[in-house]
């Protein structure tokens, strides 16, 4: 895993202290107390720093060595530089801090583990998070929180105080330029924050003659951000003045924050569906890169690695020039973007490989280079309005950093203000589409000439947890399929990659993947639009960062019209290239698609059925814990109580009891008060119910369906997806099915042979359904698509 003491050619053979070749690491080793900031001299004669010294190692190893990661050590102090940023300042970390420190050092053995760098920007973002939730709930208190206008002018507030504590603090703004002009307005600083406001949305020119000093310091911002609107001021005193003052001014550096996770952050404190949900949502960039590395990013990387690795010449200089044409060319659009985390994520990738070309120009063209990637090129659809906001700031300052970045390799002074006015994030619901909002608005300038990708997270909602309009959504585009919410997002992508110059990727809800919905999504999707998948990710558990760890599992799929040869395939084994992914994420042809059937699909499969609903409210049915007690208050109901198995007490061996009283007498039931009691609470708990569990009230003392074969075999609904088998098994008259047991009445050795082959096992793991992870067995999707064997 290491290799020690690596040799690399200079002008002389050296060696490398320590080399990690699957993570590209570098590292140069010193003794206890050298100072690694400071020269010293080589073999060679030549003064060098241990990084440059390092660094020097890299540049003369073969490019597809070369270090992604240097690290100098002195055994107390490691200095940890990461490539993609090869002109910032190292991360720090002491050997006293390292037991709390080992999770900023995954990228030592893991390739894909955020750098220390990006995992400082997440702990400091999530603390900014958590500053803003305090400011907004003392200035709460002083809106009336059933008024959408006062909530809403609250989250503009929030918006533009924070760019203004970055811009503070980011060098836009003076050195404590805001916080000197609050302190000293602090009596009036409701009204000191409103003229602020103003004069941040004039130029010089528009502005008052005869402002004070102190206001007309404050630089041009102009982008839309403190466009005039008719928002309520809330009071700024007391303690929002002081968090604002000292909390958020003087005591936290905005600078630092990940625009990335901070937007996603932010708009959860803003947003009043999610802020008291007891933590802070957001989608991580190492979930994001699922989506966009091999959607795009991969291959960019991928052409500039080729042209890199080609001598220094006339010719490769440009090629590095038409290549930063061709970024420069891109489009992307989420068309669900929420806090914008996908656009400003895939903008500061894109915003890194300029970076890598601009440094690797000659001297003459690095110092005069402009930057050409802007946010211009990325566009967003969110039914949020303050989301929409949030989705702006974070892109602009997104922006703001690459640009210091960018200063940092051509050593310009150029001035990063006014912000590029930018309005191409609408505030509106993807489900206006086309004609509507405009995922085809002249405006946004994407034309068929442009490469467009189509990405994000859209939301999924079940078909039982869609409100009428979501419902509504899905019947416009797949008729009276259950699809989940998610899916109408790969309809309209699947219209707008009829495009070649269009590819789509999106985070979907693995259930879209799996049984019934395969059929009611993918099968239009592919024989509408033609769709093929051009690479996928198998189902993977993502935690949310709430409190409440909701463990969802998801897919990507990214698709087009226009499909490489080869697909890239993720599953828990690694990435392997395949000839086709079908519509069930695994390699095989896209026509294996299981349609749900009413009956087998083979005359010489029996006949498969449900278990009995009880529809009772739960008065039929006795635990087992209660079972004894009963039978000795009420002896007589010994013959009319049998074991009763849902699909947990079938696998499990759980004792739990009914009455079945399908032969019971009136007589005999009014003659057990116990009984009599449980059968008129089962009417009363019907007669409330639906008009159909209505009339079931009129035999109180009857589950919904009465099967009770001598002889059958029991599937359970839903199993873990940790065994080889489905526990199967055969029951008899002494128990009665509930309806989360599929049962074959009648069923021979034969057929219990074929369901628990490993061929049935296959059929069930290819084309059933998921609850979570855990196997759906249904009737429709799976026992009756089977091909049964002619033996």
């Amino acid at each position: 895993f290491v290799e020690f003491q690596k040799r690399v050619s200079l002008d002389h053979t050296s060696f490398i202290d320590v080399y990690i070749p699957s993570t590209k690491t570098i590292i140069e080793q010193k003794s206890y107390g050298v100072n690694l900031n400071k020269e010293y001299q080589q073999s060679d004669g030549e003064s060098l720093t241990p990084y440059q010294q390092a660094k020097r190692y890299s540049n003369n190893l073969p490019y597809s060595e070369q270090a992604r990661w240097i690290i100098v050590c002195d055994f107390g102090t490691l200095l940890i530089y990461d490539m993609e940023r090869p002109r910032a300042n190292p991360e720090i970390i002491y050997l006293k801090d390292l037991p709390g420190s080992l999770h900023k050092l995954r990228f030592l053995v893991d390739s894909k583990a955020p750098s220390p760098v990006d995992i400082r920007e997440e702990e400091i973002s999530v603390k900014a998070g958590e500053l803003i939730g305090r400011l907004y709930d003392s200035l709460l208190k002083r809106y009336d929180p059933d008024d959408e206008n006062a909530l809403a002018s609250l989250n503009v507030f929030c918006v533009r105080l924070v760019f203004i504590l970055y811009a503070e603090d980011a060098g836009l703004f003076e050195k404590g330029q805001f916080h000197n002009y609050l302190s000293k307005h602090r009596s009036m600083a409701h009204e000191a924050v409103r003229q602020l406001f103003t004069v941040l949305s004039q130029s010089e020119e528009e502005r008052e003659r005869y402002l004070e000093d102190d206001l007309k310091a404050f630089r041009y911002v102009n982008g839309g951000l403190f466009d005039k609107q008719n928002i309520e001021f809330p009071q700024i005193d007391g303690e929002p003045l002081e968090i604002i003052l000292k909390d958020m001014a003087e005591g936290f550096d905005w600078s630092r924050i990940s625009p990335t996770i901070f937007g996603a952050i932010f708009e959860s404190t803003l947003n009043p569906e999610t802020r008291y949900q007891e933590g802070m949502h957001y989608t991580a960039p190492e979930i994001i890169h699922k989506v966009i590395d091999p959607l795009f990013l991969d291959g960019l990387n991928e052409t500039l690695n080729a042209i890199l690795s080609e001598p220094q010449s006339f010719e490769r200089t440009e090629k590095l020039l038409a290549f930063r044409k061709k970024l420069a060319s891109l489009r992307f659009l989420d068309p669900a973007c929420g806090s914008g985390n996908f656009l400003t994520e895939s903008f500061i990738s894109l915003r890194r490989i300029e970076n890598k070309i601009i440094d690797a120009l000659p001297e003459n063209e690095r110092a005069s280079a402009k930057v050409l990637v802007s946010i211009t090129q990325f566009h967003g659809i969110e039914a949020h309005d303050f989301a929409v906001n949030v989705a702006k700031t974070a892109l602009w300052i997104s922006d703001h950093q690459m640009w210091k970045e960018t200063q940092n390799i051509t050593h310009s002074r150029e001035s990063h203000l006014p912000l590029v006015d930018y309005h191409h994030i609408k505030h509106g619901s993807a489900m206006d589409t086309l004609e509507n909002l405009g995922w085809k608005e002249p405006g946004w300038k994407i034309s068929h000439d442009d490469m467009l990708y189509i990405m994000g997270n859209p939301p999924f909602l079940g078909y039982s947890q869609q409100n009428k309009g979501q419902k509504e959504s899905v019947r416009n585009f797949y008729g009276k399929a259950k699809a989940d919410y998610v899916s109408c997002w790969f309809w309209i992508a699947s219209e707008y990659v009829q495009d070649k110059n269009t590819k789509a990727a999106f985070i979907a809800t693995n259930s879209i993947t799996q049984g019934e919905q395969v059929a009611y999504v993918f099968k239009p999707l592919s024989e509408r639009w033609g769709i093929k998948i051009d690479f996928a990710h198998q189902s993977f558990v993502w935690d949310s960062e709430s409190k409440y760890k909701a463990h969802v599992h998801v897919v990507v799929i990214g698709f087009s019209t226009n499909p490489p040869e080869l697909k890239r395939l993720y599953t828990p084994d690694g990435m392997r290239l395949v000839n086709n992914i079908n519509f069930y994420l695994a390699e095989g042809p896209d026509e294996d698609i299981a349609v749900p059937r009413a009956c087998p699909i083979c005359s010489n499969a029996p006949s498969m059925t449900a278990g009995n609903r009880a529809a009772d409210g739960g008065h039929l049915i006795i635990e087992g814990e209660d079972y004894k007690g009963f039978i000795r208050q009420e002896p007589k109901a010994k013959k009319y109580i049998k074991r009763y198995m849902m699909g947990n007490e079938f696998i499990n061996n759980i004792k739990r009891y009914c009455l079945w009283l399908v032969e019971a007498t009136p007589q005999e039931i009014h003659d057990m008060p116990l009984v009599r009691k449980r059968v008129n609470l089962c009417r009363k708990d019907r007669l409330k119910g639906a008009p159909d569990r209505q009339k079931l009230a009129n035999t109180p003392h009857l589950f919904r369906e009465t099967q009770n074969p001598e002889s059958y075999i029991a599937i359970p609904l839903v199993s873990s997806e940790r065994r080889c088998y489905i526990p199967i098994g055969w029951l008899d008259d002494s128990v009665i099915p509930g309806n989360n047991l599929m049962i074959i009445p009648d069923a021979t050795l034969y057929d219990f042979g074929i369901l628990t082959s490993r061929v049935s096992m296959a059929w069930m793991r290819r084309v059933g359904g998921r609850l979570k992870s855990d196997y759906r067995y249904t009737k429709e999707n799976v026992y009756n698509t089977f091909v049964w064997p002619e033996p």
